[in-house]
């Protein structure tokens, strides 16, 4: 009884958090969310599931640290020099570009209203829009559309992508398919989904993405 126990302590004492953030991360690139148990996590690690609770308390405590993990340094923006609306739209395109290579941040995030990756994020932009003079009855609708429309759109674009590599989807080529699709449509109901026939086959997700969020930073109301 005593060396098993001698051998529990060896064992959790031999892991860090970071370690096992780190195995996690790799675990939810390539399995995703419901692939990332602690049964999971142990055999990557090669221990035992109760040294893993020695650092981490449970799987929502591990989905926040490896969001944070992977979130926090793609906030550290350049500021010297920049606007509050470039900033802002850094703050987008590394969000963006982060959720895009890791498809579980985007879910994960919307799960952790308290927690710190999203106040990290709400933080980052809250600054940004408060630096905007934006008056402080408004500065919270403003932040609050920002996330909700980057975390929105980041999402569904990850999604999208997974979908096409499960269906082994090309992409120019299911853009040709819709956009032809869309032309042939009658313009008696469906004219504006038909103007846009040509558009859809050369859009880029990632321009206009940062475009909708200079479109929401327009529409504010500056002191």
């Amino acid at each position: 009884m005593e060396k098993a126990k001698r051998t529990t302590v060896r064992r959790s004492s031999a892991l860090t958090r970071e370690g096992i953030i780190t195995a996690a991360i790799e675990i939810l690139d390539t399995a995703g969310e419901t692939g990332l148990t602690f049964q999971s996590l142990s055999k990557k690690l090669k221990t035992g599931p109760g040294a893993l609770y020695w650092h981490i308390s449970d799987k929502s405590d591990l989905l926040a640290a490896a969001c944070d993990a992977v979130i926090a340094p793609k906030l550290e923006i350049q500021s010297v020099g920049a606007t509050p609306q470039k900033i802002v739209r850094d703050i987008a395109g590394a969000l963006f570009d982060t959720i895009d290579r890791h498809p579980w941040v985007g879910a994960a995030l919307i799960r952790l209203p308290g927690k710190m990756p999203m106040v990290r994020v709400l933080e980052c932009l809250g600054q940004q829009v408060g630096a905007l003079n934006v008056p402080e009855n408004d500065q919270w609708i403003l932040v609050s559309t920002l996330l909700m429309y980057i975390l929105g759109v980041a999402g569904q674009n990850a999604a999208n992508a997974q979908l096409a590599q499960e269906l082994a989807l090309e992409r120019s080529h299911f853009l040709n398919e819709v956009s032809t699709a869309w032309s042939k449509l009658p313009m008696t109901g469906f004219a504006f989904t038909r103007s846009m026939a040509a558009r859809l086959q050369n859009h880029n997700d990632r321009e206009d993405f940062l475009s909708g969020v200079d479109i929401i930073l327009r529409g504010a109301k500056f002191a």
